[in-house]
């Protein structure tokens, strides 16, 4: 798949932050908070933040949505979806405006998102966002395992990964001024 620039549509500009490295893709993919689906209706693009479970040894994302909606619509329409992990860190002040910067780290994906409607491969992937997102509980000791009603009450959704790239940018850990937007964020 290549873009306008006939350059693979993994192809980072920055190539001197480009991550090419699997085991930090893997690795992020893992510790990750949450993503960005994008799925086209109709040429219109859509983009649904969604909590994910990345499946290493399928090589696949599991996410889920409700029943009905615009992803399951548009990915039923057409599974080709991109997929967006980011993190941002230290903000870079400079003395000039349009030198300030950000320290970053994310992972674009690319592939296919299907429904899931086996059963079995549905729970499987609940389950892996339950233990991505409360590892200290567990299923029949902290809480009801998953039971067919509440598989029939969302959508389970696994995108096949099909390429990956990823993308850093990190100052030295003494660089001037650095900051962190939350020390400074407004208060609303």
């Amino acid at each position: 798949m290549s873009n306008k620039n006939d350059k693979p549509i993994t192809h980072a500009r920055r190539q001197d932050r480009a991550i090419t490295d699997e085991a930090w893709i893997r690795a992020f993919l893992h510790r990750a908070d949450f993503g960005a689906l994008a799925t086209v209706h109709d040429g219109q693009p859509f983009i649904n933040t969604n909590l994910f479970a990345y499946d290493e040894a399928a090589h696949a994302i599991y996410t889920h949505t409700a029943r009905a909606g615009r992803t399951r619509s548009n990915v039923a329409e057409d599974g080709k979806v991109c997929f967006s992990i980011s993190e941002m860190g230290r903000l870079l002040p400079a003395a000039e405006a349009l030198e300030f910067s950000v320290e970053y780290a994310g992972v674009m994906v690319f592939g296919t998102a299907v429904f899931v409607a086996d059963p079995v491969e549905a729970e499987h992937g609940l389950q892996l966002l339950l233990d991505k997102y409360a590892p200290h509980l567990r299923p029949g000791r902290d809480y009801r395992p998953i039971i067919p009603a509440e598989l029939k009450r969302t959508a389970v959704y696994r995108i096949n990964i099909e390429s990956w790239s990823g993308k850093q940018k990190q100052a030295p850990d003494d660089f001037p001024g650095a900051y962190r937007y939350e020390d400074v964020a407004p208060e609303t």
